[in-house]
């Protein structure tokens, strides 16, 4: 199966989850929007399959909706309870692909989780295209596996990462991330999760 064919598969994936999580909870488009902080025209282009979202606005959609961000990448999930163990092996995670990057949300299937891990592919920094910076709550820790990254913050020069290099940051600072060579980059990131997306049953 081609990138391409994962990517829109995925897609497809998450905007038919997303419109029977909405439709399961008696959601309209609107409460959805209003509930996440998030346009309208937004959540309709995703749940239509006309944009892909990106970590900022699938939190925001999972807050709209009142459900974990688990549950936007896997039918079924469960919650991780004190003591718990979870393994995941190589190749199991879900994957989501934005224009600028392509995700593997570690644990899809466990929801309720502190942390968010995900690994990630970079576009270098001239074939990436943004409109705007992203920002969610929580804390950020990224570690370049593979190549070199560019990380952009607001207010703050640019940080250069070459590989077993991190970085650790309040994800509220809008940010930016792209390979700083020709060539793409993979990295680890691991989001913390405000205490009220964890709280979802």
């Amino acid at each position: 199966m081609s990138a391409e064919t994962t990517d829109l598969t995925g897609r497809a994936r998450m905007a038919s989850r997303l419109r029977r999580l909405r439709e399961a909870r008696g959601l309209t488009i609107q409460a959805v929007a209003d509930r996440g902080g998030i346009a309208i025209s937004t959540v309709s282009k995703i749940e239509r399959n006309l944009m892909a979202p990106t970590y900022d606005r699938f939190t925001r959609l999972a807050r709209g909706l009142g459900v974990d961000v688990a549950e936007l990448f896997a039918e079924e999930s469960s919650r991780f309870e004190t003591g718990g163990v979870a393994v995941a092996r190589r190749g199991e995670f879900g994957y989501h692909e934005t224009e600028n990057y392509s995700y593997e949300m570690l644990f899809p299937q466990v929801r309720g989780k502190a942390m968010v891990p995900m690994m990630g592919t970079l576009k270098p920094l001239e074939q990436m295209r943004f409109d705007r910076m992203v920002s969610h709550g929580g804390e950020e820790f990224l570690l370049v596996l593979e190549g070199r990254v560019i990380v952009q913050l607001a207010d703050r020069d640019d940080v250069l990462l070459d590989q077993g290099d991190s970085l650790y940051f309040d994800s509220g600072r809008g940010h930016l991330y792209a390979s700083a060579l020709d060539a793409p980059a993979r990295i680890l990131v691991v989001c913390t999760q405000p205490d009220a997306a964890r709280d979802q049953p």
